[in-house]
């Protein structure tokens, strides 16, 4: 039985900051370094073949935290940036409530929840599954299927969109989904790769 846990990182500075972050490459608060090392406590005893990690520092450095917390930084890391935060466009580095302000809350709140509704310059939902679904469908899916445990440290939206395929949420179930920051999520898989069971820790 093949586990697989997905842990957004923990709080960035821009998370504390309230300002949409995307793909800048913005370091964890010392809130975010806190979570991370709580979220390793969650996962001792848990036994990990492989993890894979976004390219950006803030799920990298959460990966580093927990892998040293339950003692195993030699499993093999396999970063892509096709697990990247999604792409904010134009409202990286903007601050959430200034935005809503701008452009009014229902309009923030579509670009940020939406399935398919780009912000400007940026990637809807839709499009960050695009490069997450066939990543974990050609990199990570193949571990489960082979029992091995899989640890992924990713963002926000990069989980949304495979936990929207993992629990075949619909686009307007997915509207309301929100993944906490530091908080091991974990799937388990039966042999044939059927969700068995999911919980957060």
């Amino acid at each position: 039985m093949a586990q697989l846990v997905l842990l957004r990182h923990g709080e960035s500075q821009w998370n504390l900051e309230n300002r949409f972050t995307g793909w800048i490459d913005v370091p964890l608060s010392p809130k975010g370094e806190q979570e991370a090392r709580a979220a390793g406590q969650k996962l001792v005893g848990f036994r990990f073949d492989r993890a894979y990690v976004s390219v950006l520092k803030r799920a990298i450095d959460t990966l580093q935290i927990v892998l040293e917390v339950i003692g195993q930084t030699a499993i093999p890391i396999e970063k892509d940036q096709a697990l990247n935060e999604r792409l904010y466009g134009d409202l990286q580095g903007l601050n959430k409530a200034e935005t809503a302000q701008k452009y009014g809350e229902q309009q923030v709140k579509l670009w940020r929840r939406s399935y398919d509704i780009r912000p400007p310059g940026g990637e809807s939902l839709q499009d960050t599954a695009e490069r997450v679904l066939p990543y974990y469908e050609g990199h990570i899916q193949p571990d489960i299927l082979a029992g091995r445990n899989v640890i992924v440290a990713a963002h926000g939206n990069s989980l949304r969109a495979l936990v929207m395929h993992l629990d075949q949420l619909s686009r307007e179930a997915v509207l309301e989904l929100n993944i906490p920051t530091g908080v091991p999520l974990l799937y388990e898989f039966d042999a044939s790769g059927k969700v068995r069971e999911r919980r957060y820790l």
